[in-house]
């Protein structure tokens, strides 16, 4: 499921420098629901033949890419525009981190924009002074090196936390099988453990068989997991008398 276009916030690349980085930065929105991308100056021009094979299929996005020649163009219709940055490069605004970003995006009205900065620079403080807020992403003070798309990504994923996408399948779990069956199992190999001189030495047998009980009840064992093992162990001792006899 895609976000309501006229809620989820916009992704503004200013000046973006690669094709292949506009591309990834189109995956990266669309597999956290996000559609609508903007573009300021790209130095490349627009649209850029390295984006399609970059964006694995986030083709929609590319497609409704809109360019303009100004970040204050690109945000005139959002009324709260956010600024990436590791830095708040002397300019003195509140910072939010992306989760704290997608809660505000979500409880203030109009739209909201994200600016995300050239690959090899980031944001300028002129780009940074048209924000309301600075968006900055927890990061390893001694190597703080996000790539575009890993940037975007991070705050599109924020963002889906709020979204109804698509999550992996529940698989429903068995009921656990009932302690008499649990009982004729562990019985079953207590008994093909005597049977083959397992509990040695004979004072020890009483604490070795309170380990196995201990060991054997720990997972919450399905009836079918019961007869599973059993059937394992049943074909063990017969592989066993099978050697005997053959012997």
């Amino acid at each position: 499921m895609v976000s309501d276009a006229s809620a989820s916030p916009v992704i503004v690349l200013v000046r973006p420098q690669l094709g292949e980085n506009i591309g990834k930065a189109a995956r990266a929105m669309l597999n956290f629901g996000l559609t609508e991308m903007r573009l300021v100056a790209p130095r490349d021009g627009w649209p850029n033949p390295a984006a399609g094979p970059a964006a694995s299929g986030a083709d929609i996005v590319l497609a409704n890419a809109r360019v303009f020649d100004t970040v204050a163009d690109a945000v005139a219709d959002c009324p709260h525009v956010y600024a990436t940055t590791v830095r708040k490069r002397g300019v003195t605004k509140p910072v939010v981190t992306p989760e704290e970003a997608a809660t505000e995006m979500r409880a203030a009205p109009g739209r909201s924009a994200i600016l995300f900065g050239p690959e090899r620079s980031g944001l300028e403080t002129d780009d940074v002074a048209l924000a309301r807020t600075i968006l900055t992403v927890p990061i390893n003070p001694e190597f703080g090196s996000l790539n575009l798309a890993q940037a975007v990504i991070l705050v599109a994923y924020e963002w889906s936390k709020g979204e109804a996408l698509a999550s992996p399948p529940e698989v429903a779990l068995e009921p656990p099988a009932p302690q008499e069956e649990l009982e004729g199992m562990i019985g079953q190999l207590d008994a093909m453990l005597e049977q083959a001189n397992f509990f040695f030495p004979p004072d020890r047998t009483p604490a070795t068989r309170r380990t196995l009980r201990t060991l054997l009840t720990k997972p919450g064992w399905s009836s079918q997991e019961v007869r599973t093992l059993r059937g394992v162990l049943s074909a063990l001792g017969g592989a066993k008398a099978k050697r005997s006899g053959g012997g």
